[in-house]
């Protein structure tokens, strides 16, 4: 990358007032950019890396969630049943300091559509908040493990499960519902740090007054403006129904007081069951988080027929653009597509593949939407083949990490492709709504994903590590000029952050 845009590129909200060593937050600052200043891990020492000590959580589903530290314990939340452990690093073996099995309905085990994950808690005032598999949201004392609030948020008899990391925003917590496939009505709400008591809950289909659209909703294109279009977008009553929740990652900028948020698939995944863009699935939403108020929204797949979603993290960074700096959020879509969109305003500056794809030729910047290759737009009764990326996507849900240093983005990715045949559905309160068989298989080039550093301003991939399998873990940044992930096939791998050379 050219020493100009490595220059002009810096995080756009810095992290909490939290020491180095320490991470109290999901992406451990409001911008989740996953970096840390730490440095002293060098590409000159990184060989030298050695496993310290293990900790067996004793629970073997997916683990999505990053450990918190702070001060001198480290916090981890696992899948279902979702028990919390606190270990001392102080101690020789790192000893627990405290272990907290909450009350968790094992009916959310059969509802949960895509394994019983989930993605960690966030730290503040002495607390440890996370959400649990059937709907409920948990507040913990971070010294003892004693449970200070426990609030329902979710019905997890109508589908609704939480597996997403709740975002701290002041005195606020920030969470989202999961079960898009499952026909329920996707929201977001805010509730008091101190009580659990729910503050706002904003709908993201439906009426203006349940998606909490008023005079401050103001979308950069004009065929996203107009009343109620959470509901003209929808044929019938079928937004009550429509997914769009809320199960990805969650940013923050002080300095607009914004919260961005994506949405999921629209539901069911057979478009022809719900003609129109379907507003505001697969969308990504600015919020005001002391009243949810939706700012503006976007969807970088209107009317999705392919379930690429768009609840991946937007990476909040100030970039040079055209000779001036912008505030923008970096997203790295399900459908293929590398976004740099200006945060303030939803306006997207820039949109390039980062992955092999074909299902759309490219994105108008005049409008913000995709030119859609008719020959890969799924129907009902017809099996497309061949569509790329898959319902995986070019990256789904493991986040990505940007590092000030080089300005260049880190970004697990996947080169799946997929046969899609869309069926007819009928929805059932409870049980899967999805209308579509989506088989996959790996992408072009004889490779299943690839590790890839992607410059944000030009739209272009500095250098990539091809791995065998999809790219399935997070990525770590650091000060020292390394950056970190893992494999599906069990390897921990850190790499030269400017030269992608793989060194331990």
């Amino acid at each position: 990358s050219d020493s100009s845009f490595v220059a002009g590129a810096k995080i756009g909200t810095p992290p909490p007032a939290v020491a180095d060593g320490e991470w109290s937050l999901p992406a451990r600052d409001y911008a989740s950019s996953r970096f840390s200043n730490l440095a002293e891990i060098t590409p000159a020492n990184a060989k030298n890396l050695h496993v310290s000590w293990t900790f067996s959580t004793g629970v073997l589903r997916g683990h999505e969630g990053q450990p918190l530290v702070v001060g001198n314990t480290m916090y981890l939340i696992t899948p279902y049943p979702n028990i919390a452990y606190a270990l001392d690093l102080t101690q020789p073996g790192f000893p627990l300091k405290w272990k907290y099995r909450p009350e968790n309905s094992q009916a959310a085990v059969g509802e949960a559509c895509c394994d019983v994950v989930n993605r960690g808690a966030s730290f503040a005032d002495g607390k440890i908040v996370y959400n649990l598999l059937d709907g409920h949201t948990v507040a913990v004392d971070a010294a003892t493990g004693t449970e200070l609030w426990r609030v329902k948020m979710g019905d997890v008899n109508r589908g609704e499960t939480i597996t997403m990391a709740p975002l701290i925003v002041k005195t606020r917590v920030i969470v989202g519902s999961s079960g898009g496939e499952m026909g329920v009505r996707g929201w977001i709400a805010a509730l008091d740090l101190g009580t659990g008591k729910e503050l706002w809950r904003a709908y993201n289909v439906g009426p203006d007054s349940d998606i909490k659209v008023g005079a401050r909703f103001k979308p950069f294109y004009p065929q996203d403006r107009g009343a109620n279009m959470g509901t003209s977008s929808w044929p019938g009553d079928s937004w009550k129904i429509g997914g769009a929740t809320v199960w990805g990652w969650i940013s923050y900028d002080p300095e607009l007081n914004l919260i961005y948020h994506g949405t999921s698939n629209p539901g069911p995944w057979n478009g022809q069951q719900r003609p129109g863009d379907n507003k505001w699935s697969a969308a990504i939403i600015a919020r005001d988080p002391d009243t949810g108020e939706m700012i503006w929204a976007f969807q970088p797949t209107p009317h999705d027929i392919w379930d690429y979603d768009a609840v991946n993290e937007n990476i909040l960074v100030d970039l040079p653009i055209d000779g001036a700096t912008r505030k923008v959020l970096v997203h790295f879509d399900r459908n293929g597509f590398a976004y740099t969109i200006d945060r303030a305003t939803g306006q997207v500056l820039l949109a390039k593949p980062f992955v092999p794809m074909n299902w759309a030729s490219g994105v108008d910047l005049n409008t913000g939407r995709p030119a859609v290759n008719v020959d890969k737009a799924t129907a009902q009764g017809k099996n497309v083949k061949n569509i790329c990326p898959s319902l995986e996507g070019g990256k789904n849900q493991q986040p990505a990490a940007f590092s000030p240093k080089t300005g260049l983005f880190y970004v697990p990715t996947n080169n799946l492709c997929m046969d899609f045949e869309g069926r007819e559905v009928t929805y059932i309160a409870g049980t899967p709504y999805i209308g579509g068989n989506a088989p996959e298989k790996g992408g072009p080039g004889g490779y299943k994903g690839e590790f890839v550093a992607w410059d944000a301003v030009n739209g272009k991939k500095v250098w990539g590590i091809q791995e065998p399998f999809p790219v399935w873990s997070g990525v770590l940044a650091t000060g020292g000029n390394v950056v970190y992930y893992g494999t599906l096939d069990g390897w921990f791998k850190a790499v030269d952050a400017t030269q992608g050379t793989v060194l331990y």
